[in-house]
């Protein structure tokens, strides 16, 4: 009975370990990696831009369907193609880009349909305050690459925050809306 005891303690190890073994880390690959916003103006028109500046990686374990995101933004690389409208999304009235130079996605909780990853649930730090934000995926997919010859995974990704609860209230007394859609395209290469 003990040896059997050992013997099964020990089996379970190795299976921990071999299960552990299969977590791999991704890079992300900047040239394939986008988190714009979009976000309603009175009402009327819908303004959008993204962020050019981006680092992160993953940590992707398909056997055991889990994983581990960090995605740092820089906020002064925030693009709308107006420059005007981009020194005003980095003023103190939105981004605060000069006292809060990044933001940063740190998420644990992923949640698989069969073999897809269909939502990721984590923590979004912006000026300075940190609140849980869960991004639902509109695809996903793993693929070999043919040039690089190494898999990569990624899909799209989105959610809408109120910005107010990052202290972001400029406007909303005179119909600046507080929902903000968040749209992240994100492609990482198994490292």
């Amino acid at each position: 009975m003990r040896m059997t005891l050992i013997a099964a303690v020990t089996a379970l190890g190795t299976l921990s370990g071999l299960a552990h073994a299969e977590a791999a880390t991704y890079a992300i690959d900047p040239m394939h990696t986008y988190v714009t916003f979009e976000a309603n103006h009175l009402g009327t028109s819908t303004n959008r831009g993204r962020f050019d500046k981006k680092e992160g990686a993953v940590q992707f374990d398909k056997a055991s369907k889990s994983g581990k995101v960090e995605l740092t933004l820089d906020t002064g690389s925030i693009n709308t193609g107006s420059a005007i409208f981009d020194k005003e999304l980095q003023s103190d009235h939105f981004l605060n880009s000069a006292a809060y130079p990044t933001a940063k996605f740190v998420a644990d909780g992923f949640t698989f349909n069969g073999e897809k990853v269909s939502v990721v649930s984590g923590q979004l730090t912006l000026l300075g305050k940190t609140n849980p934000v869960t991004l639902k995926a509109t695809s996903f997919n793993c693929y070999m690459h043919p040039i690089l010859k190494h898999e990569v995974c990624g899909g799209d990704f989105e959610t809408v925050i109120q910005r107010s609860k990052w202290g972001m209230n400029w406007g909303l007394n005179f119909g600046v809306p507080d929902d903000v859609k968040l749209l992240v395209q994100v492609e990482a290469v198994k490292q």
